[in-house]
């Protein structure tokens, strides 16, 4: 071994991955101003950023776990799921896309439904899970929703929706669009027999979902700075020649013009709805 060949060894970079003095899961980024945020502290705000009030976005089973009371409730329709009719593939398999949402998610579809107690009264909520597959909205969507708003009708307690989704899901086609038909239908059926229905939408909101089940409660609610629309800001613009103003489609700008009856910050939520169904029922 020559004098170079011993030099070599010391200028090399080592492979080896230095390790982060923080554990994984401990600290995450503000969406909205970067700022970083302890965990144990940001579950304590219900993941609202203690620093800007920016709203995080949260699972299906958190929401509901945050929203009935001891974070408990049986879950409805938990066997129904997706189905491939039309055998669609892009540059992936519809079935395989199913495969990742799910590991993804945690979740089996887009849509979570539950019942439980709120304060005490008991109620039948439902939460869709952006992760899955941006919360489109599919035939088991539909089919979850339905069952859900018709256990609410048997055991006649109010339904209560978290809406947030991009809308219907494309690898079904019309099989996904006839969702919003099925479930205006069976909310409908709902509000005959004198049961509320309120919609709470969550950021994001758009297409099919906030056409139909989004924007048919008795009372619609949704969270500071979400965005709800039926097609997005840049496809309207293009559409009319038209600029929009800065705040468009946020819940902020819907609220101004009678779109929305409320926003509520996430730690009313739960306090809020049950004091109206204390007052409707």
């Amino acid at each position: 071994m020559n004098w170079l060949t011993k030099l070599i060894p010391t200028f090399r970079k080592s492979n080896k991955k230095k390790k982060s003095k923080i554990p994984d899961g401990i600290w995450s980024s503000c969406p909205s101003c970067e700022s970083a945020l302890y965990q144990p502290e940001l579950e304590k705000t219900l993941y609202v950023c203690p620093k800007c009030d920016h709203h995080l976005r949260i699972g299906s089973r958190l929401r509901l776990e945050i929203f009935f009371d001891d974070a408990k409730f049986t879950e409805i329709a938990a066997e129904v799921s997706a189905t491939d009719f039309l055998n669609f593939k892009d540059t992936k398999k519809y079935t395989d896309r199913i495969v990742d949402a799910q590991k993804k998610s945690g979740e089996t579809e887009a849509l979570l439904v539950g019942s439980g107690k709120l304060n005490g009264r008991k109620v039948t909520a439902a939460a869709f899970e952006f992760n899955f597959m941006g919360g489109s909205m599919g035939s088991a969507v539909g089919e979850k929703f339905v069952q859900g708003v018709k256990v609410a009708m048997k055991e006649k307690t109010p339904f209560i929706c978290f809406a947030t989704s991009g809308g219907a899901r494309m690898q079904e086609s019309m099989i996904s669009l006839m969702q919003m038909a099925k479930t205006s239908a069976v909310i409908q059926k709902f509000k005959k027999m004198n049961l509320p229905y309120i919609s709470v939408m969550v950021d994001p909101i758009f297409g099919g979902v906030s056409a139909s089940l989004a924007m048919l409660g008795d009372i619609n609610i949704a969270e500071p700075k979400a965005f709800v629309g039926f097609a997005g800001r840049r496809v309207i613009e293009q559409t009319v020649r038209v600029e929009l103003p800065e705040d468009f489609q946020k819940s902020e700008f819907l609220l101004a013009h009678g779109a929305v009856d409320m926003i509520l910050h996430r730690t009313e939520i739960k306090s809020k709805i049950s004091g109206l169904l204390e007052k409707i029922l």
